[in-house]
């Protein structure tokens, strides 16, 4: 078993090496599509972020989604990210499924919340039908839902680089156990990832933006259930760190965290606690721990072209946790 696993982990490094070496022959854009969002006249930016979420009000998460109506009011948020598992326990099973409704449109009902949603993919939301939550047609029963599996939000200060991490984790597709991944449009694994990753490595590079900041469903740091995901350490991590990015942010762990590098300014935020949480497990990893609520709640995100804000809330809407960093100094305050 351990020969298996370091010949696994070469394999990796071997398509990390190659994928640096043809990035360095790119000189066009990156494939990944682009969406604009405009800033707040005063050049600042107000957004939430929630994960792990669609259980149709069950597991407190309309409590969750009251408090982030409340808040995303007096933030006067732009949009709302969700870190992915969007509809449990098994994705959607097509566009007519009312799981979409029950679990997102009559949940997220504050006037605060009628705003962008920009979706990722959760390893729960693969084993539905994919499709169904890509598909436009889901934006005309509610046109706040954007999802795709890999995709740029641009706001001229900021970008966020969203991406599909559920194909990087190798036991999904070799021991799935009793569970079955749609596949469809991904396969196969090593020429979707090396794509993937080659087209995040170009766009970062290109960035001019004051603020780059990753979103994935998995977690790359965590002292929760799932812990570090190896392969988004192997393949993913040295791409952010190479290309400067500010902040990872995740779901997957139903909890939440701020862990920082030890190694690099790069922080990683766990927000992924929109529904079922209570893990009761922390295990202590090599970065350095600055908060962890092994509970529901959201957060917020407050940028300026110097300035981010961060914060964690409750079930509650309590305030649990603040953190800033000021880019200017480059340094946290």
């Amino acid at each position: 078993m351990a020969g298996l696993c370091s010949k696994s982990v070469a394999l990796d490094l071997l398509l990390l090496l190659l994928l640096v070496a043809l990035s360095s022959f790119l000189s066009c854009s990156a494939e990944l599509r682009r969406l604009d969002h405009p800033l707040k006249n005063d050049g600042s930016l107000s957004l939430l972020v929630i994960g792990d979420w669609g259980r149709k009000g069950a597991y407190n998460q309309s409590e969750v989604a009251t408090q982030m109506g409340r808040i995303g009011e007096v933030l006067d948020i732009d949009f709302v990210i969700s870190t992915g598992d969007n509809f449990y326990e098994d994705g959607l099973t097509g566009v007519d499924d009312k799981a979409f409704e029950e679990s997102f449109t009559s949940i997220y009902t504050a006037k605060s919340l009628q705003k962008p949603w920009y979706a990722v993919l959760g390893n729960h939301d693969y084993r539905g039908n994919v499709a169904a939550q890509l598909n436009p047609i889901l934006r005309r029963i509610d046109n706040r839902w954007i999802c795709m599996r890999s995709f740029i939000v641009n706001a001229e200060i900021v970008e966020f680089f969203f991406v599909d991490t559920t194909p990087f984790v190798k036991k999904y597709w070799i021991d799935p156990e009793d569970d079955h991944y749609d596949w469809r449009g991904v396969a196969p694994r090593e020429k979707y990832i090396s794509n993937l990753l080659k087209d995040l490595h170009q766009a970062l590079k290109e960035s001019s933006a004051a603020w780059k900041i990753v979103v994935g469903h998995h977690t790359m740091r965590s002292v929760s259930d799932h812990g570090d995901t190896q392969e988004l350490l192997t393949l993913l991590l040295p791409i952010l760190k190479s290309n400067e990015v500010d902040l990872y942010i995740n779901g997957h762990d139903h909890c939440l965290q701020h862990i920082s590098s030890k190694d690099s300014p790069l922080q990683y935020l766990t927000s992924g606690g929109g529904s079922k949480a209570w893990r009761g497990v922390f295990t202590p990893n090599a970065d350095k721990l600055r908060f962890f609520y092994d509970g529901q709640g959201f957060m917020s995100l407050q940028l300026t072209k110097t300035n981010a804000n961060v914060a964690f809330y409750d079930v509650f809407g309590r305030v649990l946790y603040k953190w800033s960093m000021d880019k200017q100094l480059d340094k946290e305050m």
